[in-house]
Parts: C-alpha cells; sequence; structure tokens
C-alpha cells in the first residue's frame, strides 16, 4: 500500500449495474496513472416475503457522501472535479482517500462498519 497526490478529473454519483447506486472519483496521479476510487453501495435491496421490492438509499451512504465533501472542503458533488486529494492504494484498489494537507482520512474499507458503530453510539 502506498500513498499518492491525486486530482479528481471526473466524478460519478448515479445508479450503476444491477441497478445500485454508487459513486465513483476518477483520479490522475500526474505521472500518466489513473484510478477510479469508489464503486460501494449507497443503497440496500428491499424484499417483502423474499422478493425484491426496490433499492432504496441508506443513511450510511449518505454519511460517505457527505463525508466525501466535507474532506475535499466543498459543498457541492459537482466541485470535486479539479481538486487535489491524496489517496492509499496498490495498483488495483484505493483504499482511502484523504485532504491534500490535512491528516484527514476516509478509510473506504471500514467506512460502514465504522459509520454503523458511530451512529448508533448517537442513537443511545
Amino acid at each position: 500500500m502506498e500513498t499518492k497526490n491525486a486530482r479528481i478529473t471526473s466524478t460519478m454519483l448515479g445508479v450503476e449495474d444491477f441497478n445500485v447506486m454508487s459513486f465513483s472519483l476518477n483520479l490522475d496521479y500526474g505521472d500518466g496513472a489513473h484510478q477510479n476510487a469508489g464503486g460501494y453501495a449507497l443503497d440496500t435491496p428491499i424484499r417483502k416475503d423474499g422478493e425484491f421490492i426496490r433499492r432504496v438509499g441508506t443513511a450510511e451512504g449518505l454519511s460517505l457522501i457527505m463525508d466525501i465533501l466535507d474532506l475535499v472542503e466543498v459543498g457541492k458533488w459537482e466541485d470535486l472535479k479539479g481538486k487535489p486529494i491524496r489517496v492509499r492504494c496498490d495498483h488495483s484498489h484505493v483504499t482511502a482517500i484523504g485532504h491534500f494537507l490535512k491528516d484527514r482520512w476516509i478509510v473506504l474499507d471500514t467506512y460502514f462498519t465504522t459509520i454503523k458503530t458511530f451512529t448508533s453510539l448517537i442513537k443511545e
């Protein structure tokens, strides 16, 4: 795993394969290398009697989008394009995204587990 500087060249927030709500940050490392961060489901399927009804957004998915905006210090998803960030990655996977200058990180691989624990503490 290594830490790299990157610039967000484009983004996607929408419905992907299998009608799953997801996001992607397309990253340029400045040396000709590019990589995507994201691909996590921001919604969950609803079933009744084992039959699929529809997908609905989750609080954790919305929290992730809000935390990404906060991390990069923008107010809208569209404003992410062109912004610098740091990433922790290997050749095939971005595991964390971070503020370009500050030591602030979102660990994507454990985000949903961490936020569920955090929100359960708030509810108590």
